[in-house]
């Protein structure tokens, strides 16, 4: 309780100094939990997990449960057999996607402004291919999901999503960021403003955001992007009504991780608070079932719920799967899969983030006049920024590293994640912006041609080397563009024109855009981890538009093909567009 007591000497006003509950469990006996999830994942009748939990319910659940107990009754070990299975499953339940109805986003239109900015002629083009992109993703929930909400794993929203694509048939809290900020390029500002309403009810009914639309994410979340997804949505707009309506929720959110994702961790001598991620649900993830059975396979079965919280709690964290959450044994971060444990590490971007949320909450409150909630929120900044320094810091590497509960020590293994605290603008000295240019420099983690890797460990995790993340790519670039110095701006835009030209030429390949994508290979989808690379990809989509947007006067595909009317204004970069 030490964390919720040092939280409430921060205000009276902003903080509750209780214990929150936890969000209500799903109670769902189909699609979190029971015998019906355990046989019908067990025997594998769908090549993918998630593809079960969101099938629709034909009957109430009660009339399935019954119908299945009676299939059930009498037989050895009460396994149904094959046949059988399948005949109850297609009484009993539709194919996922029945919860939509076809959509168009209405606010869509050919030709945003920002099109104009690209000088390039095929990334013009390619631009508004993934633009148009934006209509296939469009989702909007039939409002039966609202009437009847016992025959779906969809939690209802009220607005229209873009979904990520592929397997991922819901709404994603952190994608949506980028989808976010790629809509408001696309002028689809009544879209994005439906989805941040989406965001906001989602928050008003648990306390907190999802992973995702479906009640098997009921009990964890995801990097709270939300604050920032207001932010840019009020910049686009200047609404301060918007604003205003927003605040309450976001200060509901804030709290939720405060209070139940904080520690206290000493370090010489000094007590902070700082953020992990932490899910205390011990049993195995429903749209991953028979991977969190089988890795478990041989563990006591209190190691069982252990790793199986920190399964969930991984995938909290975005970082779903990493070597980034190992820590053997020993204590070090090394291991396999079966030695996750992302609740015992303090993660650098999430205190980076919440850092961001602290200084965006300060500065809505100052805009809206109320400047005795804006200190709270700007001391709440500054003792994160002291925390984050005295914790995470390393003068000597120049960086910030992950930090270990278990050892009382940092992780110092390279991860984009290092330098979030440079996106955040969450340091104190100039200096150490450029020291982490320098350590970026030295890490090897620039020596691939398309694209930074999440790490530079091959354990055939998606989140590991040598896959490559839009959201990390987006997050370096943009730290980079905002240091002072020539060489990170040049840094910054080196790195997007990696990005966007890996981009590209696998679009040139396929036709379509990927969720990640390989380092070493010229337009290669990334790979490894639970299921196949998707295809979309929402905040694929939104990183491009956005990079496009911010160096399309310099951006190239290779072709060197430029429209006429720019090719002046570029005079001074036909150096950097001819390398």
């Amino acid at each position: 309780m030490q964390n919720f007591v040092v939280l409430c000497g921060l205000s009276v006003a902003l903080f509750t100094c209780v214990q929150s509950a936890f969000p209500p469990p799903c109670d769902s006996e189909i699609y979190c939990s029971g015998p019906v999830l355990h046989q019908v994942q067990t025997a594998k009748v769908f090549e993918d997990d998630k593809y079960f939990v969101d099938m629709k319910l034909r009957e109430t659940p009660d009339v399935v449960l019954s119908a299945f107990r009676n299939l059930s009754h009498g037989l050895p070990n009460t396994t149904v057999p094959p046949g059988k299975l399948q005949e109850f499953l297609t009484t009993y339940f539709e194919k996922p996607g029945m919860e939509f109805e076809s959509w168009t986003p209405p606010d869509w239109h050919e030709k945003p402004k920002f099109l104009e900015g690209i000088a390039d002629d095929e990334l013009r083009n390619w631009a508004e291919k993934i633009h148009e992109l934006w209509k296939s993703l469009g989702r909007k929930i039939r409002s039966d999901v609202k009437d009847h909400p016992e025959l779906y794993s969809q939690i209802y929203t009220p607005h229209p999503v873009i979904v990520p694509g592929g397997r991922f048939r819901e709404l994603y809290y952190w994608d949506s960021y980028w989808v976010i900020n790629g809509l408001l390029l696309s002028e689809m500002t009544d879209t994005a403003y439906g989805m941040i309403q989406n965001f906001l009810y989602l928050v008003n009914r648990y306390g907190f955001v999802p992973n995702g639309g479906r009640i098997y994410y009921e009990r964890r979340s995801q990097p709270p992007f939300l604050t920032l997804m207001v932010e840019s949505y009020y910049q686009a707009t200047g609404d301060k009504e918007f604003l205003r309506a927003a605040l309450p929720a976001l200060e509901q959110e804030y709290r939720f991780w405060m209070q139940n994702r904080s520690t206290p961790v000493t370090v010489n001598g000094t007590e902070h608070v700082l953020n992990r991620y932490h899910v205390e649900v011990g049993s195995p993830r429903p749209e991953s079932y028979t991977d969190d059975l089988e890795l478990a396979e041989g563990l006591p079965e209190e190691r069982k719920e252990q790793l199986w919280m920190d399964l969930k709690t991984g995938a909290e964290s975005g970082w779903d799967f990493t070597s980034r959450w190992y820590i053997d044994g020993d204590g070090n971060n090394n291991g396999t899969l079966k030695e996750t444990r992302t609740s015992q590490i303090l993660p650098v971007d999430l205190n980076a983030l919440l850092c961001l949320n602290e200084k965006a909450l300060a500065l809505f409150h100052r805009t809206l006049g109320d400047g005795d909630s804006a200190a709270l929120y700007e001391r709440a900044a500054a003792r994160r920024l002291g925390a984050i320094e005295s914790v995470l810091w390393d003068a000597e590497r120049g960086a910030w590293f992950d930090y270990n509960l278990v050892t009382h020590s940092k992780h110092f293994e390279f991860y984009p994640s290092n330098l979030a605290p440079v996106w955040a603008q969450c340091y104190s000295r100039p200096e150490m912006g450029e020291k982490a240019v320098q350590y970026l420099k030295g890490s090897g983690a620039l020596h691939y041609p398309n694209g930074v890797p999440t790490s530079l460990r091959e354990s055939g995790q998606q989140w590991d080397y040598p896959n490559a993340w839009p959201p990390l790519q987006h997050m370096l670039i943009d730290g980079l563009s905002k240091l002072p110095s020539d060489d990170a701006k040049q840094l910054a835009f080196d790195l997007a024109q990696r990005w966007i030209k890996t981009n590209w030429l696998a679009y040139e390949k396929y036709a379509a855009m990927f969720e990640k994508y390989d380092v070493n290979g010229d337009g290669k989808p990334g790979g490894g981890g639970e299921y196949e690379v998707q295809l979309g990809f929402g905040w694929t989509n939104g990183v491009a538009l956005q990079l496009l947007d911010q160096y399309g006067a310099r951006l190239t595909s290779g072709s060197g093909r430029l429209s006429s009317g720019l090719l002046l204004p570029l005079f001074n970069f036909v150096a950097v567009i001819l390398q």
